[in-house]
């Protein structure tokens, strides 16, 4: 049923972390941040290209989510409840589910969750205890989702952050439109792809030519 609900542009939130119910959302604009037009500052380039973060992808589902259900300034409260972990959870356990995680010194300390289905992938929360560290798991899912043939990263509302790599709003029903393309597309998840193939998605995003 959830999944059904991601293919036809509805997803769920908790109100709050103790309200057991779920209620389920089709925003008017929706948020999508373009993979073709993704981009990445040159700043954020060197971080990427310094390895200051261990990135790896599917290794700790149950850490990201609890990351992303941390208490934060102006955020107390969070829309993850128990039922949004155990469903996101059994998600997780077919291969609907992906995380990118970024560790230093072994301690994960930001990363990022969505739902994939067919050429279509919904990030779902992000969260970072350190500077640059959702930024860098973002950079990491887009150069994935590209190389994995993904055509929409949907981003449900769009925050400054987002902006700063391209989001935008779109209308419901083109959303929907889009949508529809998307989950026909076989697009594949490249868990670990070949760094040279990263580093040139780096570049690209960056606007710079491989060297």
């Amino acid at each position: 049923m959830l999944l059904q609900a991601y293919g036809i542009g509805m997803f769920p939130m908790a109100r709050s972390r103790d309200d057991p119910r779920l209620i389920w959302l089709s925003p008017k604009q929706r948020g999508i941040l373009p993979l073709n037009a993704f981009h990445l500052p040159r700043r954020l380039l060197r971080t990427m290209r310094s390895e200051l973060f261990e990135v790896t992808c599917d290794q700790d589902f149950p850490g990201v989510i609890a990351g992303c259900a941390t208490p934060a300034p102006g955020r107390e409260d969070t829309w993850i409840n128990n039922e949004i972990v155990r469903l996101f959870g059994e998600l997780f356990s077919i291969g609907h589910v992906h995380t990118v995680e970024c560790r230093y010194d072994g301690q994960l300390l930001g990363g990022l969750y969505g739902v994939s289905l067919g050429g279509a992938f919904f990030g779902e929360s992000m969260f970072s205890f350190a500077t640059d560290a959702s930024k860098v798991a973002l950079v990491h899912l887009v150069a994935r989702l590209r190389l994995g043939g993904f055509v929409l990263l949907d981003t449900q509302f769009i925050t400054g952050h987002l902006m700063r790599f391209g989001a935008r709003e779109i209308p419901r029903d083109d959303y929907k439109a889009r949508l529809a393309d998307a989950i026909e597309i076989p697009a594949v998840w490249p868990s670990d792809p070949a760094p040279a193939a990263l580093e040139a998605e780096f570049l690209a995003m960056a606007g710079k030519n491989p060297m």
